[in-house]
């Protein structure tokens, strides 16, 4: 059941790290490594996400260069295809991330639920006997 559209959506968190002016790790940049790991190619993982070959491996190149070790390796095409893989330090970083948000979300739900109950368009207070 979907929601009228004056109804506002259920509050979430997105939450981005910033490490440095240029190093960061965000929610897109931690769904193309799931979906690089899910279909092995770099190319496939950004086409699911409606981004450009040249942008998913920018994105790569700049959580590669970030990070002590890759977080994602490739190989190049020939006649058996190319693919890329998440490393193991790939694979902790994706998993230290959303875990991180799991528990960022957890922790702030019962504020979030508060700020949603005083939007605009939210719930507001109950009123007994009222509408």
């Amino acid at each position: 059941m979907s929601q009228p559209p004056d109804t506002p959506a259920q509050p979430r968190l997105r939450i981005r790290i910033v490490f440095g002016k240029a190093e960061m790790i965000g929610p897109g940049k931690a769904e193309l490594m799931e979906r690089i790991d899910r279909t092995g190619s770099i190319a496939a993982a950004g086409r699911e996400m409606g981004m450009s070959y040249k942008r998913a491996w920018e994105l790569i190149g700049t959580l590669n260069a970030m990070f002590r070790d890759p977080l994602v390796e490739s190989t190049r095409g020939g006649p058996g295809g190319g693919g890329a893989v998440l490393t193991p330090n790939g694979q902790r970083v994706l998993a230290l991330y959303r875990a991180f948000e799991s528990e960022a979300a957890t922790a702030g739900a019962d504020r979030l639920a508060e700020m949603h109950d005083l939007m605009r368009d939210g719930p507001g207070p109950d009123i007994p006997g009222g509408k």
